[in-house]
């Protein structure tokens, strides 16, 4: 039977109460004392550790529903735990061979009261004692014979609560976001970063994940241990034999190293954004100490103060005509280094500035013809030839050279086309060269060579 439907419908009117602090810091009181004294306690030693928490706490306590006028005759010590009794966060045992009448704390009620202690006080090293304790239960399933797959599900469930822990810590970093705004001064902007997220976070939360380095201090051992048992086929076999004679045949072995696995991929994965998150809001401090460190000289800061000024008044016209006769919210200092509005040039002003285009004549039908004849009279072949034929000490030089008519000329146009491509077997040495006339022919003096 689950333990939900153990719960009395009375149980839930603790959180509808108008005395509900009272009741909540009573039960945390009383279970300190509980556990002290072997988890039992009897009603006139409640009623002292009430009394002690009233001279503490002085709470007043306003008459409930169903509260009648004897009750409200007694102390407020033994109005508390009547209530607490009457509604069921308390039981009463009567114990017959002493005499005493013994207060205990349901099961139930013991799982709430777990809540509201982590509620008021919570335990800053729980990230180090569940790191440890997957260490220690993953070590001691590896090499004890004795255990079973429990162990295992130990440590998975350490794994997943170090996970919920990470994820709790980066949930409540929006918090201090909003606390960082809400301060209007650079003192009280510095003493909440310094008093509230330092102490906080830093140095209870983040420095044990950071600077402690428990987390990396295991993490290493941890996947090693996972490791060599997922790898040990052997070993593997021995423990689902163990656990099939048990009968627990749940899980498997394997799917639980998997599982644990996942869970500390998981942890990296949250280590890595708060680390992004806690970049974040120390970048998002700087910036807001700066503003108001200048918000009073800086003329932006001004501007901001009297845009704000001028959104939070109804008479936002007013407002507006009175400052626009005093202040020129367009000069360029006011926004930024350029200019708040720049006139657009017109069109024509726009094609004026381009750069002409250049036009390439049209070559007549002569020279059309002219330069295709020549590309179509000589061949590859006839090209080299002729380089060759003319090739003194492996070179052609062509200020020596004798032009006799177009046939030549054209042949060392087309020998020169041939050197400038990548698969020719000739280059150019000097392509700056003194020009050269002879015979009606103007060319420039190159040296063609063989390329190596």
């Amino acid at each position: 039977m689950q333990m939900r439907f153990e719960v009395p419908d009375t149980f839930w009117s603790l959180f509808r109460s108008v005395n509900r602090d009272a009741y909540i810091e009573a039960l945390l009181y009383i279970n300190e004392e509980y556990q002290y004294n072997n988890y039992f306690l009897t009603r006139e030693a409640c009623i002292q550790v009430l009394s002690d928490m009233n001279a503490k706490k002085r709470f007043e306590l306003q008459r409930e529903e169903d509260e009648t006028e004897f009750d409200m005759l007694e102390t407020p010590s033994s109005r508390i735990l009547n209530w607490l009794l009457r509604t069921g966060w308390l039981k009463k045992i009567e114990d017959y061979n002493t005499l005493a009448t013994n207060i205990v704390i349901p099961d139930y009620s013991a799982i709430f009261i777990d809540a509201f202690e982590r509620l008021t006080s919570e335990d800053m090293e729980e990230t180090e004692i569940y790191i440890q304790n997957v260490y220690a239960t993953l070590f001691s399933f590896q090499n004890d014979s004795r255990v079973n797959l429990n162990m295992l599900r130990t440590a998975l469930i350490n794994t997943r609560r170090l996970n919920k822990a990470l994820q709790d810590m980066l949930h409540n970093m929006d918090r201090f976001f909003a606390r960082l705004l809400d301060q209007k001064t650079y003192g009280e902007l510095l003493k909440e970063h310094l008093e509230g997220y330092v102490e906080e976070i830093v140095q209870k939360k983040y420095h044990i994940l950071k600077t402690s380095d428990n987390f990396y201090i295991y993490k290493m051992d941890i996947k090693k241990v996972l490791r060599d048992m997922r790898e040990d086929e052997e070993w593997i076999e021995t423990v689902r034999e163990r656990s099939r004679a048990v009968g627990d045949t749940k899980e498997d072995v394997l799917d639980l190293l998997d599982m644990i696995e996942r869970g500390f991929d998981d942890i990296e994965h949250r280590i890595a954004n708060m680390d992004k998150e806690h970049t974040k809001y120390v970048r998002a401090t700087v910036t807001r100490l700066n503003y108001l460190l200048s918000g009073e000289t800086d003329t932006k800061g001004l501007v901001i103060q009297l845009l704000n000024r001028m959104a939070q008044g109804d008479d936002y016209g007013e407002i507006l005509q009175s400052t626009g006769r005093r202040m020129n919210l367009s000069l360029l200092e006011m926004i930024s280094e350029k200019s708040l509005y720049k006139r657009r040039k017109g069109r024509q002003d726009f094609i004026s500035q381009m750069a002409p285009e250049e036009v390439a004549e049209d070559l007549e039908r002569d020279d059309v013809l002219k330069l295709n004849r020549i590309q179509a009279r000589y061949s590859r072949k006839q090209i080299e030839e002729f380089i060759e034929a003319h090739m003194e000490n492996e070179v052609l030089d062509a200020s020596e050279l004798e032009i006799t008519g177009d046939g030549d000329f054209e042949k060392l146009i087309l020998a020169y086309d041939l050197s400038t491509r990548k698969n020719s077997r000739y280059m150019v040495l000097e392509e700056d060269a003194e020009m050269v006339e002879q015979n009606g022919y103007r060319y420039p003096g190159l040296r063609f060579v063989r390329r190596r």
